[in-house]
């Protein structure tokens, strides 16, 4: 069963925005013989896909990406089954000092490293020399994240984090449709509530009062791709008291498809933007300000960077270059009561990706 969904601005404000099909009920990825699905075609507010990959070796993605944001501290983690190699790391950043760490694993051809289909209904663990990593979900949807590792200099690293799901929280979750063949479900959630700490040698930092980002990719990709992602999240005063507000943008890689991946989250009630959103920034001067508008008039917002995250990786026929920048959005954005917001210094990202793989 679906539902028809477009932006809900008004008339004279909408810009030909998607007509965006949304899911109430659960429904597999794909065919049984690997094409997409006709009827996983839409998005939901809650995670309602099966993402049952029968795709060629070589071509299938999977991965969670975790990250908190929390203060001056941002730390992440990735998992990953490319089908080639596995990937899994922690990674961190202490923003008001610059200073940065982590570890990470390849693993040839993925092994050791296993995704399920419905996200979050198995552990996500692996364990090598030097690093460890585990992601459990309980039945309320909580998950924890704990790692130990060593540092390049030699310092032990652990995090222990919880990020909780709220009773109700939605999240913007999609299938991006290039073809039968080609095609990714992406489950985005923002704003969920995280604690915890990371210690790395004698310093420990508090993870306390943050927020959870979770990005799940489920797909098979055209070889060479380019993205644009960003989130954040905070605390802002409306006319009724505090609101809590998400930000789940992207472009490029959704054009011509009918559908984004664009929301706004307020008191964990998605507003789906139906249109691709306008980004204005450097890719050769990341730490520039990064703005982003809604041709509907439901958002307009500008980061302003603390510190970019430059990511290059050649391997051959696979290679990946990101600029990840951390900082914090300024801005308004319209809620699905059709109110105005005023966003002032949340704590969030963008990132461009280009990769080939």
């Amino acid at each position: 069963m679906a539902r028809l969904y477009s932006a809900g601005v008004p008339e004279a404000a909408r810009v030909q925005a998607n007509v965006e099909r949304e899911l109430v009920e659960g429904v597999d990825l794909c065919l049984p013989d690997g094409r997409l699905n006709p009827d996983a075609k839409g998005w939901s507010r809650r995670p309602l896909h099966r993402a049952n990959l029968h795709v060629p070796w070589g071509r299938a993605k999977r991965w969670d990406y975790w990250a908190i944001l929390a203060g001056d501290v941002v730390v992440s983690s990735v998992y990953a089954d490319v089908d080639y190699i596995g990937l899994a790391d922690v990674w961190w950043v202490d923003l008001s000092t610059q200073k940065t760490g982590g570890r990470g694993i390849v693993a040839p051809l993925a092994r050791g490293i296993d995704l399920p289909e419905r996200p979050g209904t198995a552990p996500l663990r692996v364990r090598r020399r030097n690093f460890e990593l585990r992601v459990t979900d309980d039945a309320n949807g909580t998950t924890r994240i704990t790692a130990r590792w060593r540092e390049r200099d030699g310092s032990p690293g652990s995090l222990d984090a919880t990020v909780d799901l709220p009773a109700g929280h939605e999240s913007v979750n999609v299938v991006i449709p290039w073809d039968d063949r080609r095609f990714q479900y992406t489950s985005k959630h923002q704003a969920r509530p995280a604690r915890g700490t990371l210690t790395v040698g004698d310093k420990t930092r508090s993870l306390d009062d943050g927020w959870g980002v979770l990005d799940v990719g489920r797909g098979r990709w055209p070889y060479s791709t380019r993205w644009n992602w960003g989130g954040g999240a905070g605390h802002v005063d409306t006319s009724a008291g505090q609101s809590v507000v998400g930000l789940q943008i992207g472009g490029k890689w959704t054009a011509g498809t009918g559908f984004t991946e664009n929301g706004v989250i307020v008191d964990g009630v998605v507003t789906k933007l139906g249109d691709e959103l306008t980004w204005e920034y450097d890719w050769s001067q990341p730490l520039r300000s990064w703005r982003v508008e809604d041709p509907g008039g439901r958002l307009r917002i500008e980061l302003t960077p603390r510190y970019d995250k430059h990511t290059r990786v050649p391997l051959g026929v696979m290679s990946t270059e990101t600029h990840q920048v951390f900082g914090t959005w300024s801005g308004t954005v319209v809620d699905h009561h059709g109110r105005e917001l005023r966003l002032h210094d949340l704590q969030g990202f963008a990132e461009e990706s280009r990769s080939r793989w």
